[in-house]
């Protein structure tokens, strides 16, 4: 890498003063409508901001990143985008003896990143659930959907507009579920799916934004 790609490196991702200070980059946009639904765009009309912040450098052009507000959702055949505020950052709780605490959407979730200078790639993981967990007739129960969720960015950098624009977005999902009856001597019934975005053994989505996704650099 020359001294030039060098100092781009250490200009955007300088973390200072032991982490009392770091950089950032951000996108401004509208909360999604549809907090589930990858293909539905439709925008809230509330303002929300989607921000990937540095914690901490790892060396050799890895970072560790915490997102807040979510990441922008878009389908290949629009112009339109939202930003997912809920599966993009999951869930999270240990339970509670007397079950009333389900698990609580976070505000934030940790990301890595990696920059050489040129090209930005974030991933990022997070857990969901759809809270559909019940008993039926004769002890019959099924526990609620559970996905992971990864997703994984891929910017551009512009240093002369000091910004990162998004030209990529790989995102993938998996299933579990159980269903059963509690009394019964068969086996419970389970669904792993490694990769159901849209149907059960669906492949990986890649993304490709038509209108510019800008995360300006902070």
């Amino acid at each position: 890498m020359n001294t030039i790609a060098k100092l781009i490196c250490i200009t955007v991702f300088l973390v200072l003063s032991n982490n009392n200070y770091a950089v950032e980059i951000v996108y401004d946009g509208q909360d999604c409508f549809n907090t589930v639904d990858d293909n539905d765009i439709t925008a809230t009309g509330l303002l929300i901001q989607s921000k990937f912040e540095v914690i901490e450098d790892v060396g050799q052009g890895m970072y560790r990143l915490r997102l807040t507000g979510g990441i922008p959702r878009f389908i290949n055949n629009s112009g339109a985008v939202c930003i997912d505020h809920v599966t993009a950052l999951g869930y999270f709780g240990s339970g509670s003896p007397d079950l009333t605490l389900p698990p609580q959407a976070l505000e934030t979730v940790d990301a890595t990143g990696y920059f050489n200078g040129h090209e930005l790639i974030i991933m990022v993981n997070s857990i969901v659930t759809d809270f559909s967990a019940g008993r039926g007739a004769f002890s019959t129960f099924n526990t609620s959907r559970v996905q992971t969720i990864s997703n994984t960015l891929i910017f551009d950098y512009n240093p002369q507009q000091s910004l990162f624009a998004l030209k990529k977005l790989v995102k993938n999902k998996s299933l579990t579920q159980t269903s059963g009856t509690a009394n019964s001597t068969f086996p419970f019934r389970e669904t792993v799916s490694p990769s159901s975005n849209d149907t059960l053994l669906d492949k990986p989505k890649i993304l490709i934004p038509v209108s510019p996704i800008n995360y300006q650099l902070r």
